[in-house]
């Protein structure tokens, strides 16, 4: 399950969520790291959120989906990525990826440089992090980022930060993926387009010499399912007042263009038969997007009707 964190999120719901999470036997509570999107709401910074799940919860992985290299340097985010593995008994992912909302990087003051240069920067800030987390004291220079003579303490528990990369693009994203990731996150991709984006995937591992299947595949759905039409039209006016504030848009119009770009739209049964083809291609999780913070119908509903279903697949 994942959450945002930019929609409304307190402390109260955020306990709410966590305490959720585990209660319903999810494997995984993600959050996005986002000071605001289109409008200004409750939002909790992700990494402070994080600490407590760490203290608060016994069982689920946690982490960004995903923090951009360009909020915080990254011997700071190196340094509480290895402290929240400790807190948590090595349960915390961290998922990085390069920054995309330019309006939330001009409003608070926060450099947005070009696309190339967030890519680079996103692979320096990789390979310092695993420097920082290595035995002994650490010392990096690259072109954006250095730090020199440094031992972070505490260490990772295992001796590494399991790291999630976020994205598709088969020219920079993909190639860090085969280089870096522990874990591979998309979203919304409809069955043709993974299976393509795998292929790429493949060989680029191959040629890196690493096992594809080393890399955990996830993606994130932002879901548009229920029990009933009436379920699922809940969702979706969730859905247009956070990403499409327009009242002339129907749940109907909204649903076909979701179902179009990837979504995952209908009932148990659709559901369970999207989920079967996605497993069959070698997606080995499916985060779902939980919008309405004040609302538990929809976890509630994914624990008791679909995770019984798909458990085997």
């Amino acid at each position: 399950m994942t959450v945002d964190g930019h929609f409304g999120l307190t402390w109260e719901r955020w306990c709410h969520v966590l305490e959720l999470a585990e209660r319903l036997g999810f494997p995984s509570l993600f959050r996005s790291d986002h000071y605001f999107y289109k409008s200004h709401h409750d939002s909790l910074d992700a990494f402070l959120s994080f600490a407590l799940a760490g203290k608060e919860t016994n069982r689920i992985r946690f982490g960004p989906l995903v923090t951009p290299v360009t909020f915080r340097e990254p011997v700071n985010v190196g340094r509480m990525a290895a402290q929240l593995d400790v807190l948590s008994g090595g349960r915390f992912v961290l998922g990085l990826g390069a920054g995309w909302l330019e309006e939330e990087h001009r409003a608070y003051g926060i450099p947005f440089p070009p696309i190339e240069e967030r890519m680079d920067r996103l692979e320096e800030a990789i390979l310092l992090m695993q420097s920082l987390w290595g035995t002994g004291p650490s010392t990096y220079h690259g072109r954006y980022y250095q730090i020199e003579n440094i031992d972070c303490l505490p260490k990772p528990t295992s001796g590494n930060v399991p790291i999630l990369i976020g994205g598709h693009g088969e020219r920079r994203t993909l190639p860090l993926v085969a280089l870096y990731a522990n874990e591979w996150n998309c979203v919304d991709l409809t069955p043709e387009r993974y299976s393509s984006k795998r292929a790429v995937l493949n060989r680029l591992c191959e040629s890196a010499g690493r096992d594809v299947t080393s890399i955990h595949s996830s993606m994130q759905v932002i879901g548009q399912v229920g029990s009933t039409c009436k379920a699922i039209d809940r969702v979706t006016r969730t859905l247009i007042g956070q990403f499409r504030p327009d009242p002339s848009v129907s749940p109907g119009e909204y649903r076909k263009h979701a179902k179009r770009s990837g979504m995952i739209v209908g009932t148990t049964g659709e559901v369970v038969d999207h989920l079967g083809a996605l497993a069959e291609l070698g997606v080995d999780e499916v985060v779902f997007y939980h919008p309405d913070l004040y609302s538990d119908e929809l976890p509630e509903y994914l624990a008791s009707e679909i995770v019984p279903r798909v458990a085997s697949l």
